[in-house]
């Protein structure tokens, strides 16, 4: 799909200013900010705010990174930045670069650059609700437009919400019956910009390049493998093109299969971290699968499809914003309360990739190199810490997911920690992956397993996931006793009560083996 539209800058009242504010939505492409932002101004100012809350750098974090992220992610995005500045120095403007609280910065620019009109994309996550509101209630008592599109999902899932009357749907066949077809997926896109009016005065400002790492702080050391993959808006439509390019790929895609051991050619698109970062459209890939299936005999259909995926990402950015505590279990009503253990050794050796099971820690060398691994292998090891072996509490996986997944999203990788524990979504606990067998399965050779890498099991899985199994079954049986209603302390004492029971077993195997001795 190649529309081609101009952007004509008529009307233009003089002296008028916009700022478009780049949060996500990393890309020139499918843009309605930044459309919004050039007509009609004779200057813009494209801005972006280095937030010390998701970039300061931490000594004291388990990776390289700062408090929240990663050094991949950080990467990542100082690269789709750079890439971003290119794109709109081809257009006549640039990329301005301020450090400091995000809100402040906004409100000092506002009031400094004199300008008219913020532009900037929607976004559903809990930390921008809190600050776009701080913008919001400033613009309007200064008198300045706002206009924040919905334009980083498919569908806005406020509309979905109030369809389905004030609730989030909280099963994937009932937002779609709730979804349908997105409302713009019948026109052309806005996809190529012919100009974006000049950069106005910045006043006392002192305006940065895109930093480097090197330059906001962060050491690199030369001996950890960088990830495969670049960012920015250029990448993404490269993959995109490569992806689409195999029609018969496209139409037969079919999640969950794929090969989670293929890491020279991943068997899956990659695209997850362009589309967490904006720096691809999701409503423009949509619209080129849709091209694409358009022209094939037969394609495979959501929840499987290569659309199916969109769509679980429109799910679950549903379910996270019409769900208090969505990221907690405590004071979540969709989660339920499990009795986790907290052993922290147990954590480290997972995280670290000491658990001495080849294929798990395999996939953590991965995470932690590459900040990436396919949707399986992610199966694997978040089963293997909750339910299936460690019984460890899933917000502690999620956090080691949010700091070093380049992907990683707050609604999906909540989301998906909530269904992989069985806390929520999914209730089949007695399913799990196996950390031996299922590896096999698709690295017989271990070609995968010798590329990554570590060493000693920390538990014995088979009596591990039997411990588990009896465990998510109590808690289960109390959350359905209490309809629900299962208070901390309730939590606690079955805690107590089951690591009492567990002594008392392990004592009782302890004394047969005597006797049999």
């Amino acid at each position: 799909m190649t529309p081609s539209h101009s952007l004509l800058n008529s009307n233009m009242p003089s002296g008028s200013a916009s700022l478009i504010w780049f949060r996500k939505g990393l890309r020139i492409h499918d843009n309605p900010a930044l459309e919004y932002a050039s007509r009609a101004s004779a200057f813009v100012y494209p801005l972006f705010v280095i937030d010390p809350h998701y970039m300061e750098p931490d000594p004291k974090a388990f990776s390289p990174g700062s408090t929240r992220a990663g050094i991949s992610r950080i990467r990542f995005l100082l690269e789709s930045l750079a890439d971003l500045d290119l794109s709109l120095k081809k257009l006549g403007s640039r990329l301005l670069v301020l450090k400091g609280e995000p809100s402040e910065v906004l409100i000092r620019c506002l009031k400094e650059w004199d300008v008219k009109k913020i532009c900037f994309e929607y976004d559903t996550d809990p930390y921008y609700q809190a600050l776009d509101n701080k913008i919001k209630n400033y613009a309007s008592l200064a008198g300045i437009e706002v206009f924040s599109p919905v334009s980083h999902t498919l569908f806005n899932p406020a509309d979905i919400i109030e369809k389905n009357g004030g609730r989030p749907p909280l099963s994937y066949q009932s937002f779609l019956k709730l979804a349908g077809e997105p409302s713009w997926a019948s026109s052309p896109l806005l996809v190529e910009l012919s100009s974006v009016p000049p950069v106005g005065d910045v006043a006392s400002f002192e305006i940065s390049q895109v930093p480097t790492l090197k330059e906001l702080g962060y050491v690199q050391n030369d001996q950890e493998e960088l990830t495969p993959f670049r960012g920015g808006e250029s990448e993404a439509l490269r993959r995109l093109r490569e992806s689409l390019s195999d029609k018969e790929w496209v139409a037969n895609f079919e999640k969950p299969k794929g090969d989670p051991s293929a890491y020279i050619k991943p068997a899956t698109t990659v695209l997850s971290p362009y589309l967490k970062f904006g720096c691809l459209s999701s409503r423009y890939f949509y619209q080129c699968l849709k091209d694409v299936y358009k022209n094939v005999k037969r394609h495979t259909s959501p929840p499987v499809s290569l659309v199916g995926q969109l769509l679980w990402r429109e799910f679950f950015y549903t379910v996270a914003f019409g769900t208090p505590n969505f990221d907690k279990m405590n004071g979540n009503k969709i989660c339920k309360q499990i009795p986790w253990n907290d052993d922290d050794e147990l954590l480290a050796a997972w995280r670290e990739a000491r658990t001495g099971y080849p294929w798990i820690d395999a996939i953590m060398v991965q995470l932690r190199e590459w900040g990436w691994m396919h949707h399986l292998a992610r199966h694997c090891v978040a089963c293997f810490l909750t339910r299936g072996d460690l019984f460890l509490h899933w917000e502690k996986g999620r956090d080691v997911f949010e700091r070093l997944l380049i992907d990683s999203d707050w609604a999906i990788n909540n989301g998906n920690w909530l269904w992989l524990s069985c806390s929520s979504f999914f209730y089949q606990y007695n399913r799990i992956y196996s950390p031996t067998s299922f590896g096999k399965k698709y690295d017989p050779h271990g070609d995968y397993i010798r590329h990554f890498l570590p060493i000693l099991k920390v538990v014995s899985h088979d009596s591990a996931s039997k411990e588990c199994r009896r465990k998510m079954g109590e808690a289960y049986a109390l959350n359905k006793k209490l309809n629900g209603v299962v208070s901390e302390d309730d939590v606690k004492s079955l805690r107590r009560r089951l690591d009492e029971d567990g002594g008392q077993e392990a004592r009782g195997r302890r004394q047969r083996q005597k006797l049999i001795s």
